[in-house]
């Protein structure tokens, strides 16, 4: 497995504020938004349910990582992506670790492991019901 997913209540744009706020509190901010939903629509002229794919970066984490392995910017940003489903909204994190298993870089690891954590609270506090809206 790359990832690890929740699912949260709509609707879709508010779910996406959400994510964009939980990732906020643990210091990521989004390089880009790819609107895959509008993109399909556009370039294909396919119709698709809301997809979107967020580029998180923490900034310190990214520098850290850039120093172990000036190449790790490849594997970088963090990608989340919000896709909206039968049963509501489905948030996915990129698993940290896939870009350790893919450099072999101890030094990478330890960001890998920070960001992980990171990204788990962010996946934890979408999961309260506070925030889930459910």
């Amino acid at each position: 497995m790359y990832g690890h997913h929740v699912e949260i209540a709509g609707p879709f744009n508010e779910a996406v504020d959400k994510v964009l706020a939980a990732l906020k509190v643990e210091g990521f901010g989004v390089l880009s938004d790819i609107d895959i939903q509008k993109a399909m629509k556009d370039k294909l002229g396919v119709d698709m349910p809301a997809y979107r794919i967020l580029g998180a970066c923490n900034p310190p984490l990214a520098h850290q990582a850039l120093q172990a392995d000036p190449q790790i910017g490849l594997l970088l940003p963090c990608n989340v992506t919000v896709q909206e489903t039968v049963g509501g909204i489905s948030v996915g994190f990129l698993d940290p670790q896939v870009m350790v298993q893919l450099t072999g870089n101890p030094q990478a690891k330890q960001v890998a492991d920070d960001a992980a954590e990171r990204l788990e609270r962010v996946r934890q506090a979408l999961s309260t019901p506070l925030l889930a809206g459910r």
